[in-house]
């Protein structure tokens, strides 16, 4: 059975996801890779004000490519959520509710997850032109010298995702309960 919520996403709705749920997302999401991540890093190091309203926002760990004629945005697969956690934990504890990405994460981030009751959700890798049916709207909203790494704002409507790390820390990759 699916689950439909929407984004931002509510703390409580968070707290009763269980690795394995399968959720479809409508609402506002933001992309950011590698790039963004480190710049968003460097900013809150260095005192500085981020570039959107970290507490309670989802990001999509993906790189847009250009869009087809009459889209918002090309294919829009996830990319390995691993190359984003040295920065996650900091940003978590910001108010970062949820991610989206592929792939296992460290054991500092899972710990950052359970501490900030926030969920990490995987998307289907190979995926990215499906998955760019669901984004319905796509602008630049900060670092737009970054080109696909850019942070964007996305509007989604049923974007499939699996909860692959639960606020209690249970890991659908370890398979563990």
């Amino acid at each position: 059975m699916e689950k439909r919520l929407t984004a931002p996403f509510d703390k409580a709705e968070i707290k009763q996801l269980r690795a394995g749920d399968r959720i479809l997302i409508t609402g506002i999401l933001y992309t950011a890779r590698d790039a963004a991540h480190q710049r968003m890093y460097e900013a809150c190091q260095g005192g500085k004000e981020l570039p959107v309203r970290i507490e309670g926002i989802t990001f999509y760990y993906m790189g847009s490519s250009p869009a087809r004629e009459g889209r918002p945005i090309g294919s829009a697969g996830p990319t390995t959520a691993g190359r984003m956690d040295k920065y996650t934990p900091a940003l978590l504890d910001l108010g970062m509710i949820a991610m989206i990405g592929k792939g296992r994460r460290s054991r500092e981030v899972k710990e950052a997850i359970v501490r900030n009751e926030a969920v990490y959700f995987a998307a289907v890798g190979g995926a990215g032109a499906l998955l760019s049916k669901a984004i319905m709207q796509s602008e630049v909203a900060a670092y737009h010298d970054l080109g696909p790494e850019a942070i964007r704002r996305l509007v989604v409507k049923d974007f499939p995702v699996i909860v692959a790390v639960d606020s209690k820390g249970n890991d659908l990759y370890e398979g563990k309960e």
